[in-house]
């Protein structure tokens, strides 16, 4: 699974990397924290966590709605033909179906399984036609040691920080919904909430030593279709979930102050010295280091 990650970039690198055609990350939008998100959003988060907003990547027509604000994201809408802007926003981090009586169920839906994301009521509908891309450096997962113990005489589990070999950013497979509070006026920016999930898929090999899981990460070439909205053939969106391409990630060991989402900076990145490794099995060789 996918429960933390690395959102470095601030909106001006990624509207470069990504050629963005719109940013709205300026606009208000309902958020799910009781208190003020830190770092605020739309700033590099090293700790990006459920509930907090993220940039995220989408296409979408725009609508020309005389009664609203024209760059208000809904989901309904008059559409102008064959124009669509890729645009940035900031979405929260769990998705929350339009049918969901209340917003922690989100908490629940952080990831969406690529195996199985067609199927499920929860995510089918916006696999079909809300996808999203969710920029990031790499992400974090922790390895179970298969030797060393923890003081509680649990299994001892070390952090990793996966990204790129390359040094490019990584675009994760997401999805995105729209949850309408009916208790709120129409033209309260709180009245919708956005929300996202991100797509996990098999960990390659190698990464498989760290987690069994790992987010689908998609190519540059693929960015465009699946970012496509009129892409709604489940043969065409299967064949991108089912992508793969072994030996793009690197991992190293860093410290369990990632742990607690309160911390962040990126010294959270900083490989942790060989000497301080227990029980932890290298993903490139599957050595159990001990300290040495």
């Amino acid at each position: 699974m996918c429960g933390r990650y690395a959102a470095t970039a601030d909106p001006g690198d990624l509207i470069e990397e990504f050629e963005i055609d719109a940013d709205f990350t300026d606009e208000p939008t309902r958020s799910l924290l009781k208190s003020p998100q830190d770092p605020p959003p739309a700033t590099p988060d090293h700790n990006m966590a459920p509930t907090k907003q993220a940039p995220v990547i989408l296409t979408r027509a725009p609508k020309g709605e005389p009664a609203a604000p024209p760059s208000r994201l809904g989901p309904g809408g008059p559409r102008t033909s064959g124009h669509r802007l890729r645009q940035l926003r900031l979405l929260t981090w769990g998705l929350v179906p339009s049918w969901a009586r209340e917003t922690k169920v989100g908490l629940r839906m952080t990831n969406a399984r690529a195996e199985t994301v067609l199927e499920k009521s929860s995510f089918a509908r916006a696999a079909a036609v809300r996808r999203c891309l969710v920029p990031a450096a790499g992400w974090y997962e922790w390895q179970v040691s298969p030797v060393a113990e923890d003081s509680k005489g649990k299994p001892r589990k070390q952090p990793f920080f996966i990204h790129r070999g390359d040094g490019d950013l990584l675009a994760f497979a997401g999805l995105y919904e729209f949850w309408r509070d009916r208790a709120v006026a129409d033209d309260d920016p709180a009245a919708w909430l956005v929300s996202f999930t991100i797509i996990t898929t098999a960990a390659d090999p190698g990464m498989d030593r760290i987690h069994d899981r790992q987010p689908l990460v998609l190519e540059r070439g693929d960015h465009e279709r699946w970012l496509d909205p009129d892409l709604t053939d489940p043969a065409g969106i299967a064949d991108l979930l089912d992508f793969r391409q072994s030996g793009r990630f690197a991992a190293h060991p860093i410290s369990t102050a990632v742990n607690a989402t309160r911390n962040n900076g990126p010294g959270l990145l900083e490989p942790l010295p060989r000497g301080e490794l227990v029980g932890v099995v290298d993903p490139e060789t599957g050595e159990v280091i001990n300290g040495d």
